[in-house]
Parts: C-alpha cells; structure tokens; sequence
C-alpha cells in the first residue's frame, strides 16, 4: 500500500533515529540531526512527534508493535500457554537478528515496558496467568514471571544484536536459554526439553530462508546493475 506524504515523513524520521542511534544514545541524538538524515524541515518533527520525547515513544512503540504483531502471527494456532512462552521468545530472537537497527533502539530506552499492564505487555501477560492456572509452572510466575521472562529476551536480544551469531549457534542460544527459562519458571523438564528444541528448529529454519531470500535478492540486484 502507498504511503501518503506525511506517512512517508513520518517513516524518514523514524529511519534516520534508528540509524543514529546504532553508535550512540538516544540522549547523544540531535534534533537537527534526524532531520537532516531524514531530509525534512524541522516543522516536520514537531508536527509529527510534538517533540523529542514523542519521538522516543514512537520509536518505542513501532518496534515493540512489530515485535508483537510478529508473535501474534506465529502463535494463532498455538493454544498450549507454554508453547506460546516460547513462541514469543523464539520471534524476538529472529527480529532482534533480522532487524539490528530497530532492535538496538528499542534497547537503547526504557519507556515503561516492564510494567505489567503496558499494553504490550498483555499477550505475555494472559499466557504466564494460563500457565500458571493450568499448573504448568510455579504460583509466583503470576507476579514475577513477566519480568523474569521479558529479562530473559531482552538479554537474548541484546547478545544477537551485539554478536553476528552463525546460524547453528544462534538456534543452539535460543534452545540453552529458553529450556532454562521454562524449567525456571517450575516447568516440567521433559516438556520444557520438547519445547526448546522444537523452537530452535523452527528458529533455524526461519533464518536460513530468511538467508536464502536475501541472497537472492541481493544477486537480482546486482543483476540489474550491470545492464
């Protein structure tokens, strides 16, 4: 679908933050300096964002929005709340590796992820309550689990983004820190096992055709450079 004028605006300044800040801050950014990547008057920031706080909630919220649309698509199907622990975990590991730029942002700043009833927290929210009314893990999981589970992907997200991971060890990363994830949360071991080594496949899976895809994109490109 095409973008109108002022979504495009929009979507250079929000490209041009994610750009900045893969080497400094988001404190070390100027105002002056998103525009001038994005190409746009300064009016146009202030329209858009109101200032630059309205600019670090956007940048927020877009990355964590694509983060939880990506885990909604991949656990439609899925109804066991565990299997969905681990759907979620596993698709912030393949964003985080397909999207250094946005990820590193989104890490770069703390704009009230951790607390249990942001919006985007919700999904996380109902499966760790499920799991804990099925029996599935421990009763302190109910207030606890959030933080121990977002702490978990956010360390994971953190180590891909700083480390180009090959994609054996990458799936093998996930396997190690989810199986521990799941039996720290009391869960059974033999499932937790099931689960972690599933999800490392599927993790793989994912990144070799992602590989695939820009392989051959990068060929077509090239292709037609020298025509």
């Amino acid at each position: 679908m095409k973008l109108s004028r002022a979504e495009r605006t929009r979507e250079a300044l929000l490209n041009a933050g994610y750009d900045l800040m893969l080497d400094r801050s988001f404190d070390a950014v100027a105002i002056d300096e998103l525009i001038a990547m994005a190409g746009v008057g300064k009016g146009s920031f202030f329209n858009h964002f109101g200032d630059k706080e309205g600019f670090k909630a956007a940048v927020a919220m877009q990355v964590r929005g694509e983060i939880e649309a990506q885990v909604t698509r991949a656990n439609c199907a899925l109804s066991d709340p565990l299997e969905r622990l681990a759907g979620g975990m596993r698709e912030v590991v393949r964003y985080a590796i397909d999207n250094r730029s946005r990820t590193v942002a989104v890490l770069r700043m703390s704009v009230g992820a951790t607390e249990r009833d942001y919006p985007l927290n919700e999904g996380l929210r109902a499966d760790l309550d499920a799991c804990v009314a099925a029996g599935l893990v421990r009763p302190e999981a109910k207030q606890g689990g959030l933080l121990y589970w977002l702490g978990l992907c956010t360390v994971l997200m953190t180590h891909f983004v700083e480390h180009s991971v090959p994609v054996e060890e990458s799936a093998q990363k996930l396997h190690d820190i989810m199986f521990l994830g799941l039996t720290g949360l009391g869960a059974n071991e033999p499932k937790a096992e099931e689960i972690s080594a599933r999800s490392a496949i599927q993790l793989k899976e994912s990144l070799v055709a992602s590989r695939r895809r820009l392989s051959r994109t990068s060929c077509k490109k090239a292709g037609e450079s020298k025509r």
